[in-house]
């Protein structure tokens, strides 16, 4: 079995990797190559922790595997971060495991390019004003990779801390944007070409009034029963695109407009991966309000995982151990 530290996985993964296996992945799964298995995701009862694992295949690589942890949000007392995840890779002719690798990292980029690519697809091509709200550890990710598919000049930012947003802006100041931290949400939707949610929110807190037609907007915060981040109106008057249907109306952000009846199944445009695939429209007009659920599905985190372990290979990176 090959084992990659978190250090060794950021050395090998980059942020435009993440993005190109991201989007192979979703067009896999449009094309009926590659599924997810249903999420197991429940309070520990110790620690105040959740728990979730999340699995899947593609039989088009092939790829089996599993992505196991969840959230201890008393880890930073402890010098951890509080998000921890490994992945474990199966050789899919024999089902013996073949790699465990360190995933902290890369769910963090595997979740930015999720949102990249959304972006790419589905923001206008003009599109040049970033707003985020929620400025912790992942919001670097989610920069990051909007930088990589569209010419971002300025950024808007809110975070209930004002040390995130401090932390934040020397990110945005090392990539030479301008920056503009905001005390509300409002001003944050209100002034963004593309608008990227990433909280651990269980209240709406941006508002259907606050979004100007041809928003694209990427709600990456609610993974589980109960989050939310937007408004339910909001989600109903938007044009909808997930990573997979049925996690979107049960733990994602289109649960709650979905749960007052204001969406069905049937609202959905498609999945991001029918785009991808040219299965399914995207955008229609520059006036479109445009809303990508992304939940995380386990694929996103295989590839990364796999991609990790096959430049380990070319590298000689990472340790081999009996098993």
């Amino acid at each position: 079995m090959l084992v990659i530290s978190e250090q060794d996985a950021r050395a090998l993964v980059s942020v435009e990797d993440a993005i190109a296996e991201v989007e192979k992945s979703f067009a896999a799964m449009a094309r009926g190559f590659a599924r997810n298995y249903p999420v197991v995701r429940e309070l520990v009862g110790y620690q105040d922790a959740v728990y979730g694992v999340k699995t899947g295949c593609d039989t088009s690589a092939p790829l089996l595997g599993l992505k196991a942890g969840g959230y201890w949000p008393h880890n930073l007392a402890k010098g951890l971060t509080n998000h921890q995840s490994s992945t474990v890779l199966f050789d899919p002719e024999t089902g013996r495991a073949s790699a465990l690798v360190s995933a902290n990292y890369l769910t963090g980029v595997r979740t930015g390019a999720a949102s990249a690519i959304a972006t790419k697809y589905l923001s206008r091509p003009d599109s040049s004003v970033l707003g985020i709200i929620g400025t912790g550890v992942q919001s670097a990710y989610q920069l990051r990779a909007t930088l990589a598919v569209r010419p971002i000049r300025k950024v808007y930012a809110w975070d209930p801390s004002p040390e995130n947003l401090v932390t934040f802006g020397r990110t945005v100041a090392e990539l030479g944007l301008a920056y503009a931290p905001q005390t509300d949400c409002q001003a944050v939707a209100a002034n963004a070409d593309i608008l990227i949610t990433v909280t651990p929110s269980q209240r709406a807190l941006v508002e259907k009034s606050w979004v100007r037609p041809g928003t694209h907007i990427s709600a990456m915060g609610a993974d589980t029963k109960g989050k939310q981040e937007l408004e339910a109106a909001l989600v109903a008057c938007a044009v909808l695109f997930v990573d997979e249907a049925a996690q979107a109306i049960t733990i994602g952000e289109c649960q709650h407009a979905f749960n007052a009846g204001l969406i069905t199944e049937q609202s959905l445009r498609g999945s991001l991966g029918a785009v991808i695939a040219g299965l399914c429209e995207g955008r229609r007009s520059a006036q479109e309000i445009t809303l990508f659920d992304g939940t995380g599905v386990a694929l996103q985190d295989l590839v990364v995982a796999d991609l990790a372990v096959r430049l380990a290979a070319e590298r000689g990176l990472g340790c081999r151990v009996a098993y």
